[in-house]
């Protein structure tokens, strides 16, 4: 779908000759450092070609309405402006009108409504971040189309604040932050604690990274992510009763260990030693990235899959089938999964010269133990939400 025809699609679900403005906001991967925002560490993420685009216009009355190309079924979702409380019926829509809501509720001047048309090219329930694409290229929409003064950082604390109180998924800020901050060929480091941020090139010299989608779909507020969540906490306040910290995200491997024996419960400890040893990977993997130590950088890698695997439990027969199997590929320098886990997708860094043999080995040895296939698309890492030119000359894959 090109431009254009996003534009022609909204004038035809919403009758009208008017000429929408048009948005994008990227999904993301997460190179290194899962399950580690909410613990106070750092993340290492990218945000992707693949996302949300949106087109919008203003109204003159106090109606939103919201349509998304990908869940056509669902029609047009209206409501008031007035009435923007979640409502499960809405589905998809709860996201925007979550935004829109928690915009208003920040004190900024939203006079009028809006029709505003969502289409994405992200798999959804893939592990990408479908769902903070659409909250923050919902902020983007509402900063034009009303001419505010929002601060980035601000937009990605509401995003991750609809996740948190209007959807009730108890995520961190990694997602939204990604999307928001996002740079081309750049991937962020970030302190999910502090927020303190830098930028780090992705130069991968005759390697790509893989996305591999196992098209088994995680239900993120299904999930044992909550639990997950609560063990941690669980495992900090055991650990505070013998070592000042504020987050897992303060200690390194040697004071995990020497103090690991005041978490209670044998899970809590498992889900702490992820915590520890990964953030202190994705800081080794910041400084291999940087000295272009690519193998060292695939083998943290490796070590964070088997760690998510073994010590926080959240891969599953169908991740951990991608992530053997593309261990077992001839110049794979690293594989993991990617997200929140439990389906979803996983990455791998491939040598580009075998992306074919690469794709169609471990399709085949994934068929034979899942049953189903894999779907493989390269990452390209591209900026951050973002308003777009008025014809940009890009062409989208359906």
């Amino acid at each position: 779908m090109e431009t254009q025809q996003l534009i022609r699609t909204f004038q035809r679900i919403f009758q009208t000759r008017k000429q929408p403005s048009t948005f994008f906001a990227p999904g993301r991967i997460n190179l290194i450092g899962e399950h580690t925002d909410y613990n106070g560490g750092h993340v290492f993420p990218a945000s992707i070609s693949f996302g949300t685009y949106a087109a919008a216009t203003r109204r003159d009355d106090q109606t939103i309405r919201l349509y998304s190309v990908n869940f056509s079924e669902t029609g047009i979702i209206e409501c008031e402006m007035d009435q923007l409380d979640y409502q499960e019926k809405d589905q998809w829509a709860n996201y925007p009108k979550g935004m829109i809501n928690y915009l208003m509720k920040e004190g900024l001047t939203i006079s009028s409504g809006a029709d505003i048309l969502f289409w994405g090219d992200i798999p959804n329930g893939a592990g990408l971040s479908s769902s903070a694409s659409i909250e923050m290229v919902t902020g983007v929409v509402a900063e034009s189309l009303y001419d505010l003064a929002i601060d980035r950082i601000r937009m990605i604390q509401l995003g991750q604040k609809v996740e948190n109180e209007y959807i009730g998924v108890n995520s961190g800020i990694m997602d939204q932050f990604a999307i928001g901050m996002g740079k081309k060929n750049h991937a962020i480091l970030l302190d999910c604690q502090s927020l303190d941020y830098s930028y780090a090139p992705v130069q991968l010299n005759g390697y790509i990274v893989m996305i591999i989608n196992t098209n088994k779909r995680r239900e993120l507020a299904g999930s044992k992510y909550n639990e997950r969540r609560m063990e941690c906490e669980r495992a900090l306040a055991d650990l505070q009763k013998v070592i000042g910290i504020s987050s897992l995200g303060d200690l390194t491997e040697e004071q995990f260990e020497a103090n690991k024996h005041a978490i209670q419960h044998a899970p809590d400890r498992k889900r702490a030693k992820h915590a520890v040893y990964e953030n202190r990977r994705t800081l080794k993997a910041l400084q291999s990235l940087k000295a272009n130590d690519l193998a060292h950088f695939g083998e943290l890698m490796n070590q964070s899959h088997i760690s998510l695997q073994e010590d926080y439990e959240v891969t599953g027969k169908e991740l951990d089938a991608i992530v053997e199997a593309a261990w077992r590929q001839p110049g794979v320098l690293g594989a993991r999964m990617t997200g929140a886990g439990f389906g979803g997708c996983a990455i791998a860094i491939v040598p580009e010269k075998e992306v074919e043999s690469f794709r169609e080995n471990v399709n085949h040895i994934y068929r034979e133990q899942v049953g189903y296939d894999a779907t493989f698309y390269p990452a390209t890492i591209s900026d951050g939400a973002k308003q777009l030119e008025k014809n940009p000359e890009k062409e989208w894959d359906r």
